[in-house]
């Protein structure tokens, strides 16, 4: 690939970024739901869990579909129809009553939805506009509007909650969901920066390069990292709210804790895109996964108040989505950027198949033993494991050229 480096791309870049804010920020907050719907439905909480666990696995399942649909037919339709059904989950949803609609809306259509406006189709689309100088930055301020976009949705739909009600709020989060249609439109108004190369044009079949891909010793690594980042961040959305409540604290420190793991991020994924163009990306993986565990272990032995919470917020934050620019970038130097789309979406899967877990294993871990502890156990081991899965990647110095297999 030839660079064509005038800047246009930061234009796309920070579109996608505002698509990736509300996408994100309207999905991240549905653990703030769980107590109201139980009170207003009397499902219970390990029923509530297991459709927002099929909605993890979901959102994770639907983006090498969505990628690919993007990779072949542009990203425009897939992102414009995610947006849509995303909207269309979230008005669904007060009228379900039983464990079947609830999976309906939330396990699917909003999963869907939010999937196929989610990462890898918007890193996906901006990448080919973005010299490869400028990949890792340009994927961390896409990742950053995800971030802002939980520091904004989270105290939002907790203040809705409260003025208007759960089902009042699940509308509002709907037709605010819409708003990101105008901005699929201003991602395509910059040009491209970026000109495929002959090799690149001839890399191939996607089945083939997927193929490729999955028979790749590294690539597999990767996709060990990131389900342990599925199911440690599934567990913190998912359940967080319910950690606050079991140590008596009001439903305000959840939704700001939420809030603040937010706003961290951005500072966090901006940091890892800087520390992608200049550091290994599989050591920017290790840091990341090997200082979760450490946070895990020192909240597990701090007093639980509002500042604990709060601090262990900030910590949890500035790693939070910080995976995605690096994982994006090895798998980049991997394989190129021409099916990216696709092989990150693969890796997302693995991820959203550790964010199943995460959302329905707490859901059982409070029904048996009335707290989430082994499930913070489980969830400082698995990070420590995908610190060191992460090392013996073998991750080239610079991009390789895409060549016929």
């Amino acid at each position: 690939m030839t660079d064509k480096n005038d800047g246009s791309w930061l234009f796309s870049t920070l579109a996608a970024a505002a698509v990736l804010t509300v996408t994100m920020g309207a999905r991240q907050s549905l653990g703030l739901f769980i107590f109201p719907l139980n009170n207003s439905t009397g499902l219970g909480l390990v029923t509530i869990s297991f459709a927002l666990a099929v909605g993890q696995f979901v959102w994770g399942a639907v983006q090498p579909l969505a990628g690919a649909a993007a990779d072949r037919f542009g990203p425009a339709r897939v992102l414009v129809g995610g947006v849509l059904i995303l909207a269309l989950g979230n008005a669904l949803t007060p009228f379900m009553t039983s464990a079947l609609g609830l999976v309906i809306s939330l396990g699917l259509l909003s999963a869907i939805g939010a999937g196929a406006g989610s990462f890898s189709v918007l890193i996906g689309a901006v990448a080919g506009r973005v010299p490869a100088s400028e990949r890792g930055s340009a994927a961390g301020i896409i990742n950053a509007g995800g971030s802002f976009g939980q520091f904004v949705f989270a105290p939002l739909l907790q203040l809705l909650i409260s003025t208007l009600g759960w089902m009042g709020a699940m509308w509002s989060l709907a037709i605010i969901t819409l708003g990101a249609l105008p901005l699929v439109r201003m991602m395509h108004r910059s040009s491209p920066v970026a000109v495929w190369s002959t090799h690149e044009r001839l890399v191939g079949t996607l089945r083939r390069a997927v193929k490729n891909a999955l028979a790749d010793r590294n690539y597999l690594l990767l996709h060990g990292g990131f389900f342990t980042c599925g199911f440690h961040i599934a567990l913190i959305v998912t359940h967080l709210p319910g950690e606050v409540n079991l140590h008596g604290l009001t439903a305000s420190v959840a939704s700001w804790s939420l809030a603040v793991i937010g706003l961290s991020n951005i500072a966090g994924s901006l940091v890892a895109g800087w520390c992608v163009n200049h550091y290994r990306g599989k050591y920017v993986l290790f840091s990341i996964y090997g200082s979760r565990a450490m946070l895990v272990l020192l909240y597990l032995a701090a007093p639980k108040s509002a500042w604990t919470f709060y601090l262990y917020a900030i910590g949890l934050g500035f790693t939070w989505l910080a995976t995605v620019p690096p994982t994006a970038g090895v798998i980049g130097k991997l394989f190129g950027t021409r099916y990216l789309a696709t092989l990150f979406g693969l890796t997302l899967l693995s991820h959203q198949t550790g964010g199943f877990l995460g959302a329905w294993l707490g859901g059982l871990a409070f029904s048996h033993y009335g707290d989430y502890l082994w499930m913070w156990y489980a969830d400082a081991v698995l990070a420590a494991g995908a610190a060191l899965c992460n090392l013996p990647i073998r991750e080239p110095r610079a991009e390789p050229i895409a060549v016929p297999a």
